[in-house]
C-alpha cells in the first residue's frame, strides 16, 4: 500500500509538470500534444516515455514538432528525466534554471530554439551528463566556466549562438570530451592550451569567432582528431611541417579565412584519411604539392585565395596529380599567382567533380577540348588570367553547369552555340574577351539564366529575340561589342530583369515601350549608340536607380516623369537632341546627379545646369487688336531705326576698347605658350574628341574636363584638358600648369605636349592643354572601385607591392619638384585623382593647376601669383596652416602626401563618414599601430600582397609611419621629401631581400 501511494503521488507529479509545460506552449501548436490529458495514461502521451518499474518519466522527446512558446520552469519537476530532446523547435525566452534540478539527466537538446539569455550555471548540477546541446539559438554572455565541473561529458554543442568573452580552462576537466562545438560564436582571445589536454577529442569545431593569437603548438597533442575546424578567426603563423605525421587520423581540415603564413605541411599529404583540406584566404606562399595525389579519398580542396605559386610553368604540376584523386569533388585553387599553360591533365580529373575554380591567377595557354570529360561539373571559374584561343563546342557537353566563368581573359573566336545545351546554367561571364561573330541564339534555351554578361568582345549582328525568352534572367550586358540593328520589341517579356547595358554598340531605331513592362528594373545603360525617337515611357519603373541614355539621337522633350523616381542616383541625358524645358522638380534640383549637356535645344533646369532661359510664349493675339498693333509697329520701327545707329557706335567703340585689352592678355599667354613650338587648332581637338563627346569624358578637374583624344597626324591617343574659363581662376589655373610643367621633365610627371589658345566655333575664348593619355586612370578609381562605372572600373584591386611602387612614384616626383628643379615647385593639390598610371601602372602626378613657383627672389612677380587666390588644394588634404592663411610650401605638399599614403593601404578617404570631430584617418592609424596594424588595413591587401616570408604586418607598419610623420601638425616636423623617398625605397629593398633569403 506504501508503494502504491508512493507510486502515484509522483505521477501526479510529473503529469501536472507536463501540462504546465504544455500551458506555456503557443496556442497554434498545442494539437501537437492533444493527447496530454486526462483521458490518456501518462506513458502514453506524445513523446513521453516513462520507466518500467515506478512509471515515472524518464524521456521527453518533443525534437522536430515546431512548437513555439516558452519552456515551462515546471520541466525541473521531472526529476526521473534521463534525456529531454526539445530541439528543431521554436521556443522562446530563456533556459530555465530549474533544468539543473535534473540530476538524472544524461542527454539534453534545446538545439534550433530561438532560446536567449545565458547558458544556466545550475546546468553544473547535472553531473551525470553526457550530451549538452544548445546549437542554434541566441545565447549570449560567456561560456560558464562551472560546465567544466561535467567530467562524463562527451559531447558540448554550443554553437551559432552569440557567446562572447574568453574560453574558461575549466574545460579542460572534460576529460571524457569527444565532440567540441563552439563555432559561430564572438568568442575572443586565445584558446586554453588546458584544451588541448583532452586527448579523447575527435571533433573540434571554433569556426566563425574572434579568436586570435599564434596558432597553439598544444593542438598538435589531440592525435585522435578526425575534425577539425578554425575556419574564420584571427589565428596567425605557420603551420607545422609535421602537422600531417601528429595529427594523422584527420578526415576533416578547416583553416581558411585566418593569417596562417608559410608553405603547405609537407607531411599533410601523407593523411591517407583525409577527405577535406580548406586552407583558402590566408597569407601561405610556395607551391601546392604534387604528392596530394597520394590523398586517394580526397573529395574537397580549397586554397584559393592565398599567394601560392611563383608564376613559373612548374606551378600547375599538381593537377596532373590530382588525376589519381578519384573521389575528387571541389578543386578551388583561384586568387593565387599561379602560372603556365593550362594543361590537358585537367580534363582527366575525377568525374565526379562539380566545382573547379582556376580563376585569378597567371595561366595561359587554351582550354582543351577535352574540358567536356568533366561531365559532373556544376561551376567553372577560368576568369582573370591569360588564356587565348577559342572556346571548345564541348563545353556544351557539361549538361549540369550552373556557373561558367571566363572574363578577363583573351579568348577568341565566336562564342559557341552549344552552350545553349546547357539548360542548368544560371550565370555566363563572358565579358572582356576578344570573341567575334553572334551572339547565338540558342542561348535562349538556357531558361534558368540569371546573369549574361558577355560584354567588352568583338560581337556584331542583331540581338537575339530568344534572349527576350529567359524569363529569369535579372541580369543583361552586351556593352562595347559592335551590335547593330534595333532593340528586340519584346524587351517586356523580361519582367525580373534588374541591369540592363547595351552601352556603346551601333544599335538603331527606337527604344520599344514594352521596355516600360520591366518593372524589376534598376539599371538602364543605353548610351553610347544611335537609338532615336522619343524616350518609351517607362514611368513605372519608379525603382530605377541608375539611367544613361547619352550620346544617342533621342528627341523630343525630357519626361518630367523622372524627376518622381525616388530611387534614382545617376541619370544623363547628353548629346542627344532632347528640347524644351528641363523639369526643375525633384532630382532634377540636384545637379550632381543629372547630366543633359550637349542637348542644345533645351532650356531652363537649375542655374547649375548653365542652359539658356526658356523664351515664354506669347499669348493669342485677337483680331480687334489687330490694327492698333499695325499703327504702333510703324511708329516702333522708326525708333528702332535711329536707336540701330546709336548702339553701332557704342558696341564699335566697346569693341575697340575690348580688343585693346585681350592683345594685352594675349601678349601674356603668349610668352607663357612660347615655349610649346607645335600648335594645336580648336578645330583639330573638336575632331578628335568627336565633338567632345561624353563618349570620350574620362574626368573632370576644378578647372575643366579632361577627353581621349586621337591626333590623327600622329596616330597618337592623348588627354586633352579643356578649361572652363567662365569659372573664376581658370585662366590663372592654365597659366600656372603652362608655367610649371614647360620646362620640367621627370618620369614621374605627366608630360604635357602642348597647349592650345584659340577661339571656338562661336567666338568664345577657348584654352586647352594637351597631354599624353595615362591608360589605367587615375589611383583614385583603384582605390574605390565602387565609385565608378562598372565600364571603367579596374578589374582588380591593387597589390601590395604595386600600391608601395606608386607611393616611391609620387615621393620621387615630389623629390624633383621641391629639390631639383631651378626653382622649388609646391604642387598644392595633391591627391589620388590627380595621380595617374601609365600601362605598366607606373604613377605620374598631374594638374598643377593651382601650383607655385616658389622663387627666392621677386616675390610679388606675376609668375608668383598664377593660382587662383585663396585655393588651397583640397578638404582632407590640404595643409592644417593652409586654412590659417598661411602661404604654399613644399611642407603643405608632404602632408598631402602623407594622407595620401595612408589612404592607399587603408582603402578609406580622409572624409570618410567614419572620420568625426577629431577623430581623423592620422588618428585612426595611430591608434592601431603597432598590434592593430592589419585590422586598418584595406582587406585586399593580406591575400593579395607579398608572396614571400617579409611580414605583412612588419610592411605595413613601416609604411603608415611614414605617413604619419609626414601628416605632423607642424610643418616643421615632418619629413623632406628626399626623406620619405629614402623610407619608401629602404622598405622597398627590405621586402626583395626578405624574398631572395626565402628562396634559398
Amino acid at each position: 500500500m506504501l508503494l502504491e501511494a508512493y507510486g502515484s503521488f509522483t505521477d501526479e507529479t510529473d503529469r501536472q509538470a507536463l501540462l504546465d509545460f504544455k500551458s506555456q506552449v503557443s496556442e497554434d501548436r498545442k494539437v501537437v500534444l492533444s493527447s496530454w490529458n486526462h483521458s490518456y495514461p501518462l506513458c502514453n502521451w506524445n513523446g513521453v516515455r516513462c520507466g518500467r518499474k515506478h512509471k515515472r518519466v524518464t524521456r521527453l522527446d518533443l525534437g522536430g514538432l515546431q512548437l513555439g512558446g516558452v519552456i515551462s520552469p515546471s520541466i525541473g519537476n521531472l526529476s526521473f528525466l534521463i534525456s529531454l530532446n526539445l530541439s528543431r523547435n521554436s521556443f522562446g525566452g530563456t533556459i530555465p534554471q530549474e533544468v539543473g534540478n535534473l540530476f538524472r539527466l544524461r542527454h539534453l537538446n534545446m538545439s534550433s530554439n530561438f532560446l536567449q539569455g545565458e547558458i544556466p550555471a545550475s546546468l553544473s548540477n547535472c553531473s551525470r551528463l553526457l550530451a549538452l546541446e544548445v546549437y542554434s539559438n541566441h545565447l549570449g554572455e560567456g561560456v560558464p566556466l562551472e560546465l567544466g565541473s561535467l567530467t562524463k561529458l562527451v559531447v558540448l554543442e554550443l554553437g551559432r549562438n552569440s557567446l562572447k568573452g574568453k574560453l574558461p580552462g575549466s574545460l579542460g576537466n572534460l576529460t571524457s570530451l569527444v565532440y567540441l562545438g563552439l563555432g559561430d560564436n564572438k568568442i575572443e582571445g586565445g584558446v586554453p592550451d588546458d584544451i588541448f589536454r583532452l586527448s579523447q577529442m575527435q571533433h573540434l569545431d571554433l569556426s566563425v569567432n574572434n579568436l586570435a593569437g599564434v596558432f597553439s603548438p598544444a593542438i598538435y597533442n589531440l592525435s585522435s582528431l578526425e575534425f577539425l575546424n578554425v575556419f574564420g578567426n584571427d589565428f596567425l603563423g605557420s603551420i607545422r611541417s609535421d602537422l600531417g605525421n601528429l595529427l594523422a587520423n584527420l578526415r576533416e581540415l578547416y583553416m581558411g579565412r585566418n593569417h596562417f603564413t608559410g608553405a603547405i605541411p609537407p607531411t599533410l599529404p601523407n593523411i591517407s584519411t583525409l577527405q577535406t583540406l580548406r586552407m583558402e584566404y590566408n597569407n601561405m606562399t610556395g607551391p601546392i604539392p604534387s604528392s596530394f595525389g597520394k590523398v586517394r579519398n580526397l573529395q574537397n580542396l580549397a586554397l584559393q585565395g592565398n599567394s601560392f605559386g611563383n608564376n613559373s610553368f612548374e606551378d600547375l604540376d599538381f593537377l596532373g596529380a590530382l588525376t589519381n584523386c578519384t573521389q575528387l569533388q571541389r578543386l578551388y585553387v583561384g586568387q593565387n599567382m599561379l602560372g603556365g599553360d593550362l594543361p590537358i591533365s585537367i580534363s582527366n580529373l575525377s568525374t565526379n567533380l562539380i566545382a573547379l575554380d582556376l580563376g585569378t591567377n597567371f595561366i595561359s595557354g587554351s582550354i582543351s577540348h577535352e574540358i567536356g570529360n568533366l561531365i559532373s561539373l556544376q561551376s567553372l571559374w577560368l576568369e582573370e588570367n591569360s588564356l587565348t584561343g577559342p572556346l571548345p563546342t564541348s563545353v556544351g557537353k557539361l549538361l549540369g553547369l550552373g556557373l561558367l566563368s571566363l572574363y578577363s581573359n583573351s579568348i577568341s573566336g565566336e562564342v559557341p552555340s552549344s552552350i545553349g545545351n546547357i539548360t542548368r546554367l544560371g550565370t555566363l561571364y563572358l565579358h572582356k574577351n576578344s570573341f567575334e561573330g553572334i551572339i547565338p541564339p540558342s542561348l535562349g534555351n538556357c531558361s534558368s539564366l540569371l546573369e549574361m554578361w558577355i560584354g567588352h568582345n568583338k560581337l556584331n549582328g542583331f540581338i537575339p529575340h530568344e534572349i527576350m525568352e529567359i524569363p529569369s534572367l535579372n541580369t543583361l550586358t552586351l556593352s562595347y561589342n559592335s551590335l547593330t540593328g534595333s532593340f528586340p520589341k519584346d524587351i517586356g517579356q523580361l519582367e525580373n530583369l534588374v541591369s540592363l547595358s547595351v552601352a556603346y554598340n551601333n544599335l538603331s531605331g527606337q527604344i520599344p515601350q514594352t521596355l516600360g513592362k520591366c518593372l524589376s528594373m534598376e539599371v538602364i545603360y543605353l548610351q553610347g549608340n544611335s537609338f532615336d525617337g522619343e524616350v518609351p515611357n517607362i514611368k513605372e519603373l519608379v525603382g530605377v536607380k541608375r539611367l544613361d541614355l547619352s550620346n544617342n539621337h533621342f528627341s523630343g522633350s525630357i519626361p518630367e516623369y523622372l524627376a518622381n523616381f525616388s530611387a534614382l542616383e545617376y541619370l544623363n541625358l547628353s548629346f542627344n537632341n532632347f528640347e524644351g524645358r528641363v523639369p526643375t522638380e525633384g532630382k532634377f534640383k540636384n545637379a550632381t546627379i543629372v547630366s543633359v549637356f550637349g542637348n542644345k535645344d533645351l532650356c531652363g533646369g537649375i542655374r547649375e545646369l548653365q542652359l539658356n532661359q526658356c523664351i515664354p510664349q506669347a499669348p493669342p493675339v485677337k483680331t480687334k487688336q489687330l490694327s492698333v498693333l499695325k499703327k504702333v509697329a510703324i511708329g516702333v520701327s522708326i525708333s528702332i531705326a535711329l536707336l540701330l545707329l546709336l548702339f553701332i557706335a557704342s558696341v564699335s567703340l566697346i569693341w575697340f576698347r575690348k580688343r585693346k585689352k585681350n592683345h594685352q592678355t594675349s601678349n601674356a599667354t603668349s610668352s607663357t605658350l612660347e615655349v610649346f613650338h607645335e600648335k594645336i587648332s580648336y578645330g583639330d581637338l573638336q575632331n578628335a574628341t568627336n565633338g567632345f563627346s561624353s563618349s570620350n569624358l574620362i574626368g573632370s578637374g576644378s578647372f575643366g574636363k579632361v577627353y581621349k583624344a586621337l591626333l590623327p597626324t600622329e596616330n597618337k591617343v592623348v588627354a586633352v584638358k579643356v578649361l572652363n574659363l567662365e569659372r573664376h581662376g581658370a585662366m590663372k589655373s592654365f597659366m600656372a600648369e603652362c608655367e610649371s610643367l614647360k620646362d620640367i621633365r621627370h618620369r614621374n610627371l605627366v608630360k604635357l605636349l602642348t597647349a592650345c589658345s584659340s577661339i571656338d566655333f562661336q567666338g568664345n575664348d577657348f584654352r586647352a592643354l594637351i597631354y599624353e593619355f595615362m591608360p589605367n586612370g587615375s589611383l583614385d578609381m583603384w582605390l574605390h572601385p565602387e565609385e565608378v562605372e562598372e565600364s571603367v572600373m579596374p578589374s582588380r584591386k591593387l597589390t601590395l607591392l604595386e600600391r608601395l611602387n606608386i607611393a616611391i612614384d609620387v615621393a620621387s616626383a615630389l623629390e624633383y619638384l621641391h629639390i631639383h628643379c631651378h626653382e622649388p615647385i609646391a604642387h598644392c593639390d595633391l591627391k589620388p585623382s590627380n595621380v595617374l598610371l601609365d600601362g605598366d601602372l607606373t604613377a605620374h602626378v598631374s594638374d598643377f593647376g593651382l601650383a607655385r613657383l616658389l622663387l627666392k627672389s621677386d616675390q610679388g612677380s606675376f609668375l608668383n601669383q598664377f593660382s587662383s587666390a585663396g585655393v588651397r588644394g583640397t578638404i582632407g588634404y590640404a595643409a592644417p596652416e593652409y586654412g590659417m592663411g598661411v602661404q604654399p610650401s613644399t611642407n603643405g605638399d608632404v602632408y598631402s602626401f602623407g594622407v595620401l599614403l595612408l589612404e592607399m593601404f587603408t582603402g578609406k578617404r580622409p572624409t570618410n563618414e567614419f572620420f568625426v570631430g577629431n577623430f581623423t584617418l592620422r588618428s585612426y592609424i595611430n591608434s592601431s599601430l603597432p598590434e592593430q596594424v592589419l585590422d586598418a588595413v584595406d582587406g585586399s591587401l593580406p591575400n593579395n600582397g607579398l608572396r614571400v616570408g617579409f611580414p605583412i604586418a612588419e610592411c605595413l607598419r613601416l609604411v603608415f609611419e611614414v605617413g604619419l610623420r609626414c601628416c605632423e601638425e607642424s610643418p616643421t616636423n615632418r619629413l623632406a621629401m628626399n626623406e620619405v623617398l629614402k623610407e619608401l625605397v629602404s622598405i622597398k629593398e627590405r621586402f626583395f631581400r626578405a624574398r631572395r633569403t626565402a628562396r634559398r
